[in-house]
């Protein structure tokens, strides 16, 4: 059976921008090491993709499945379980399959001891809990943590890591008071600074050096969207790496008065002409996404009126000259950041990338 054409509606991830980013992050933290974030089927846009694309260190996936897809694709590169592994079963996979595992609680420790064996040495990533106060080691227990694994034949290398709660605002105390936490807990176990600590996450790498570490992890930055809460993603370097992109399927003209969609939530206030565009809720557009939402027809911003469907939206494009069936539109990419539409659906750039659903075709070009 041969492929079906990609259709109106689609998700264009630039490989180019992918690329630009990683350079605008290496140089904000030139000495550090990169894992590269693409849990959640990287955040939309494609795992196997990103792996493929990405010149990073490491990759850093959620789950044991991802992880195996990524290895079965042919990726090579170190793998790292962020969650770590949920049983003995999937740590006996991870070994298996070369990957290196989080270790942030003692049940794993125990697992790790009934495996343990000099054939499978990996990474072991030892988390601290700091004040993001989710997974991770209190730190009155992190040096025994950290002795049962330094027994372990299994473990080759051990690198101590945790995770920012606020460093996307610059000046809220939280941050210092991890950074302080985290730097006496490896003094105490007497780690190398240069090679075994990771703080950074997207948000920490902008902050500066303190809030690095030997290996930082880049998630959202590497997409394009910004980080932080005081500064866009341009004003960062970075470059939008998705672009959900679609077409004016029909016209119609209606009177002042005249209603749109469902619910008829939304009146023209005078003679309007209403462009209807394929994609809807089904493909990862908000339902609840407000009337006058941005989206680029033709290039210029439009509003979207009536309630999102599942497989249309409908815009006013009375302004907008040259509208035609056909015409392009950006709901959310290149000239719109997907930060400005979550904003405006209540929401995060991470959520709308992360739902793109799967009948959206992806098409990746340079």
């Amino acid at each position: 059976m041969s492929a079906a054409v990609p259709g109106p509606i689609r998700a264009v991830i630039s490989r180019a921008a992918w690329q630009q980013n990683l350079a605008a992050l290496r140089a904000q933290a030139p000495g550090a090491k990169f894992l590269a974030v693409i849990k959640a089927d990287a955040y939309g846009h494609g795992a196997v993709q990103a792996a493929r694309c990405l010149d990073a260190d490491a990759f850093g996936v959620a789950r044991l499945g991802e992880a195996l897809t990524l290895r079965e694709a042919g990726v090579s590169k170190p793998i790292v379980l962020m969650e770590g592994v949920f049983s003995p079963l999937e740590l006996q996979q991870a070994l298996q399959s070369e990957l290196d595992v989080v270790v942030h609680s003692s049940h794993q420790i125990d697992w790790l001891e009934q495996h343990d064996s000099s054939t499978s040495r990996r990474v072991v990533w030892l988390k601290l809990n700091t004040g993001m106060n989710r997974l991770g080691f209190p730190s009155e227990l992190l040096a025994a943590a950290y002795a049962r694994l330094q027994r372990l034949a299994c473990v080759a290398e051990i690198r101590l890591m945790t995770h920012l709660a606020t460093a996307d605002e610059t000046a809220h105390p939280l941050t210092a008071l991890q950074l302080e936490r985290f730097a006496v807990a490896a003094s105490r176990l007497e780690l190398d600074s240069a090679t075994a600590l990771s703080i950074g996450n997207s948000a920490g790498i902008f902050v500066g050096a303190a809030t690095q570490g030997a290996w930082v992890r880049a998630g959202i930055a590497l997409y394009g969207v910004s980080p932080s809460r005081e500064l866009d993603a341009l004003q960062l370097g970075l470059l939008p790496v998705m672009s959900l992109e679609s077409e004016v399927i029909a016209l119609r003209d209606v009177a002042a008065g005249e209603s749109i969609g469902y619910g008829a939530q939304w009146q023209a206030r005078r003679a309007s002409r209403i462009a209807v565009i394929a994609g809807g809720y089904a493909d990862g557009i908000p339902r609840h996404l407000p009337n006058d939402a941005p989206v680029l027809v033709n290039g210029i911003r439009a509003p979207l009126v009536g309630r999102v469907s599942m497989d249309m939206i409908t815009v006013d494009v009375t302004d907008v000259p040259d509208v035609s069936i056909g015409t392009s539109v950006i709901v959310w990419g290149r000239g719109l950041a997907v930060e400005e539409v979550a904003e405006h659906a209540g929401t995060i750039g991470y959520e709308l990338l992360c739902r793109v659903s799967a009948r959206v075709p992806r098409v990746y070009c340079d």
